[in-house]
């Protein structure tokens, strides 16, 4: 009798271990199957979070804050009035959590005149106009927009776009 129950208690733990190596199988087979699934998660992300910027890049243009409206003779999409954005850059510290973003830069790529940041010396004759934020935040994202501001010659007030 003693002979039958060391057989018994030897299937037991046999049991017991195939049982232990199988529930570790379907668990290592179960962590394959989450990291195939979940291997485009960090792509996604990234392509929203991209995606986001822009959406928010051309919003910006068209808020009233920034849009040239009717200005300018007619009614403009994707249009950035300078004048208006240097008004605000003076007075950012009212709207610097109003968008929800980081920062705000601007950059004029033709005509390329100078290299420089915009102040109150150099002003309009500069292409880097920095309205609040710094460079390092965040997501950046640009989108392409017309720039203009009312500019004189003489007597005579035009639109320079």
């Amino acid at each position: 009798m003693v002979i039958k129950n060391k057989k018994a208690q030897v299937k037991v733990q046999q049991m017991a271990f195939m049982l232990i190596g199988l529930t570790i199988f379907f668990v290592l087979v179960g962590l394959f199957a989450l990291s195939f699934v979940f291997s485009g998660v960090k792509q996604s992300k990234a392509a929203l979070d991209e995606e986001q910027a822009t959406l928010l890049a051309q919003k910006l243009a068209n808020s009233p804050e920034f849009s040239c409206e009717g200005a300018f003779g007619t009614q403009k999409t994707d249009c950035v009035d300078l004048d208006k954005v240097w008004a605000l850059k003076n007075h950012i510290s009212d709207y610097s959590s109003f968008w929800g973003v980081q920062g705000i830069e601007i950059l004029k790529l033709y005509p390329n005149s100078t290299n420089s940041e915009c102040t109150a010396a150099n002003y309009p004759n500069c292409n880097h106009l920095t309205v609040f934020g710094s460079k390092s935040l965040g997501v950046d994202k640009s989108t392409f927009v017309s720039l203009c501001r009312k500019d004189s010659s003489g007597s005579r007030i035009y639109n320079n776009c």
